[in-house]
């Protein structure tokens, strides 16, 4: 049976007769370019092709910014060839080593050369980071297990009420993109999205940046401000870390909530005010209630409907998923091509445990990707090598893990609520209630229930 045709793009001003010939014996359609440009425009669709660069025909030192470009195509496996005089040139030796996967000085058999752009064709469709379906994703949000799926279905219900939104979660899970999504689907959204980070902003600044001021209402005030608040008036203000409010800004914002009416510091008169609420904190605000640093009536007018944020170790190949997205954002900050990442890098991200969450994991990635020396990015350029290695595990270990995760999953469902997680996991609320406090989780999820 003949084999399937396969592409190759040859970047030469003098192509050699012979050689055309031995690669279409070998089921090659060979396209022959003359120009950076034109390389770029044939490889437009995004398809997969193995590349023949000959840097004796189409290298010159005032081209390599134009040349370097065309090499970093992520979809073309290039092997340069050159003679051996030309990788003297250190800008020639940057290019073969930063772009190509390989490089062959002349004079070498035609057979060979086949070979070997054959090979790089094979491992650019290797290498490539595997397809991100963003077809279940909200917003800048992506996800595919069953905790995300769960997320996206509330911001879709919730988004079409005007009700005040409660967003909890740990920090770094991505809280503010939520309110963002709820947003966007809103019928507010043509109008503003405002955030403040209640916990960035000074006691004493907090009542002037939330409602503003007339001119003259203190020193140095010489002309109206106007507030957050009335800044978003039609649309949605989100209060981020809102659990960080200060106790004696809490009464004015209550006030507000009430009332929907603001006043400037130093104004006269009252200014109405239509704003969708949405807030959220990493805050347990059930504690911080019970401690007096958090009216209770407050947080019963802002948490009407209840969003649970699930961290980055519950959501399994989501990991991947953010990783190889991150990768995809922000791949020309490397100083080479990058193919994706190394087993070993793959198996440290879901043994680490990612206390900072989605944030850590874009941090981490960012910092890989600029300091990788190789193809793909590694445990180590992570700065993650010891969890690179996976530790023998008893079937009493892997049932503990098992059962963590599957009561943690559950809980998340339904939004801490033991008894509904109970039915879901087919045992009874005594028996779930047993499984929290062996697993230590049970007091986090006491305070969710009652919430």
């Amino acid at each position: 049976m003949k084999a399937t045709t396969r592409r190759v793009i040859y970047f030469t001003r003098d192509p050699a007769a012979d050689l055309l010939a031995s690669f279409q014996a070998r089921d090659w359609n060979v396209e022959v370019i003359g120009s950076v440009q034109e390389v770029r425009q044939v490889m437009q669709d995004g398809s997969l092709a193995g590349g023949l660069v000959d840097f004796s025909s189409v290298y010159e030192p005032r081209d390599v910014a134009m040349l370097e470009a065309c090499l970093a195509l992520p979809t073309v496996g290039w092997v340069a060839m050159a003679a051996a005089t030309q990788l003297d040139d250190a800008n020639s030796r940057r290019l073969v080593r930063d772009y190509c996967f390989d490089y062959i000085t002349l004079p070498a058999a035609n057979e060979r050369i086949v070979d070997t752009v054959g090979h790089a064709c094979g491992m650019i469709s290797l290498g490539e980071p595997a397809f991100i379906d963003t077809a279940e994703a909200e917003g800048e949000m992506i996800g595919t297990c069953d905790a995300m799926l769960a997320l996206f279905r509330s911001i879709r219900k919730v988004a079409t009420t005007d009700a005040p939104v409660f967003i909890a979660g740990e920090s770094g899970t991505g809280k503010e993109l939520t309110a963002a999504a709820i947003h966007a689907r809103s019928p507010r959204r043509k109008a503003p999205f405002v955030a403040i980070n209640c916990g960035a902003i000074p006691p004493h600044l907090l009542q002037s940046e939330l409602f503003g001021y007339e001119r003259g209402a203190f020193t140095g005030a010489n002309q109206r401000k106007i507030g957050r608040v009335e800044t978003a008036n039609g649309g949605t203000l989100f209060l981020d870390e809102i659990g960080d409010l200060p106790f004696e800004s809490q009464a004015n914002l209550l006030r507000f909530l009430q009332e929907s009416t603001i006043e400037r510091l130093g104004g006269q008169g009252s200014i109405d005010i239509d704003v969708r609420i949405i807030c959220a904190t990493h805050v347990d605000m059930e504690a911080a209630i019970e401690t007096g640093r958090f009216r209770a009536d407050l947080y019963h007018r802002l948490c009407v409907l209840r969003i649970d944020e699930p961290p980055l170790r519950a959501r399994g190949k989501d990991i991947e998923l953010l990783a190889l997205s991150t990768l995809d954002r922000y791949r020309k900050d490397a100083s080479r091509r990058l193919y994706g990442f190394s087993p070993d890098a793959i198996t440290a991200m879901h043994q680490y445990d990612w206390p900072g969450n989605v944030r850590e994991l874009i941090n981490r990635v960012r910092r890989a990707i600029v300091m990788s020396e190789g193809r793909t990015i590694s445990a180590e350029n992570l700065e993650l090598s010891s969890y690179a290695t996976t530790l023998p595990v008893t079937l009493a270990q892997a049932r503990e893990t098992a059962e963590r995760q599957a009561i943690e999953l559950a809980l998340l469902r339904h939004r801490g609520r033991p008894g509904d997680a109970a039915r879901e996991l087919s045992i009874s609320r005594a028996t779930l209630y047993r499984l929290l406090a062996a697993h230590g989780m049970r007091e986090g999820v006491e305070s969710e229930a009652r919430a």
